[in-house]
């Protein structure tokens, strides 16, 4: 799973541009469950079970990640851009970044030799920086590069114990979790969205859920973890190593109280969620046609939105267990 886990985070998809994850996950899913794709990108699966449900279910996990856009070319030929969704502008700096998959470039900006007092008191601004791909005029970098070309910040895989450092962490980690419930013998059908643009605003789970129309969803995501150095206990909002933590509210969704209570009290290993801040592709599906139902389980992630997301690999098993459990409370007619 770890190694599944590996190729979903060095595959690069950044909001719109998710080509590359989409045709891996549908290689994945050949023989295994009923797919289409809609007009926005999305994975629409459908996944037989051994018995109908009596609701109609959808699971949803996120392809896009985090990443930059590129907005103009200086005649220097270097590289303006902005971010496709939220990165803070003080991970930028300095990183070596991949644009279409194929382009090297360093993101850069003044020297501190050049640098005022107060401008070195400071991160610069992301209006402020700019990618280097080693070229001299815009003629020259407009042979590699054009305006609307899309990039992410480069990361390398690595294992730390039980824990993983990666990009894309969100949401590749319920990319691979949905994956394997479907590969998974199950009771009940079900269906599972794979969606794009949820870091731009949650606009592939709109298109999606209208299309289902499902009585109830689950989504599978990553949330910020703070238990870090110098955090109160109060703040952190979730914990790596006690498993998914299940939302109540964010900024998006008042959860549905019965599936929150349900997940909290299955006896898996799970969490509340410790803060209403945030937001995910429920804010789009639980607002669908008549409304759905919905329930949110977050793998807790420290550093999320920059390349060196951290998360604890037993969570990714537990959220596993605990999505599994929930499908079939649902789908067997007990959740009322």
């Amino acid at each position: 799973m770890t190694e599944q886990l590996k190729k979903l985070c060095e595959l690069n998809g950044p909001s719109g541009n998710e080509d590359s994850i989409r045709q891996y996950i549908l290689k994945e899913l050949n023989g295994v469950a009923e797919c289409k794709t809609d007009a926005l990108g999305n994975i629409i699966a459908f996944k037989k079970g051994k018995n109908e449900s009596k609701y109609k279910l959808m699971l949803d996990a996120h392809m896009d990640e985090v990443g930059i856009i590129v907005t103009s070319i200086t005649s220097d030929g270097f590289l303006k851009f902005t971010t496709l969704g939220g990165i803070k502008d003080c991970i930028l700096l300095s990183r070596t970044v991949t644009i279409n998959d194929s382009v090297t470039g360093i993101i850069g900006c003044k020297p501190v030799h050049l640098s005022t007092a107060d401008e070195r008191k400071k991160a610069p601004k992301k209006d402020a920086l700019y990618i280097d791909i080693g070229v001299s005029s815009k003629q020259e970098a407009e042979k590699y590069v054009s305006v609307g070309d899309y990039g992410v910040i480069d990361s390398d895989f690595e294992i730390l114990g039980n824990k993983i450092k990666a990009k894309a962490i969100d949401d590749r980690a319920g990319c691979l979790i949905l994956l394997e419930l479907l590969k998974m013998d199950s009771d009940y059908d079900f269906y599972a969205t794979f969606t794009v643009q949820e870091e731009i605003g949650s606009r592939g789970a709109k298109t999606a859920t209208y299309a289902i129309d499902p009585d109830f969803a689950i989504v599978l995501e990553a949330t910020t973890a703070a238990d870090i150095d110098g955090v109160a206990d109060s703040d952190k909002v979730c914990v790596l190593g006690k498993g998914p933590a299940v939302s109540f509210m964010d900024n998006g969704t008042v959860y549905d109280r019965t599936l929150y209570n349900a997940a909290l009290q299955s006896g898996i290993t799970c969490q509340t969620k410790a803060s209403v801040t945030g937001g995910n592709n429920s804010s789009s599906i639980h607002q669908s046609r008549d409304g759905v139902r919905t329930l949110s389980l977050s793998i807790p992630c420290r550093y999320i939105h920059s390349p060196s997301c951290v998360a604890d690999i037993n969570d990714v098993n537990a959220t596993i267990n605990l999505a599994k459990y929930m499908i079939n409370k649902i789908c067997s007619g007990e959740m009322q």
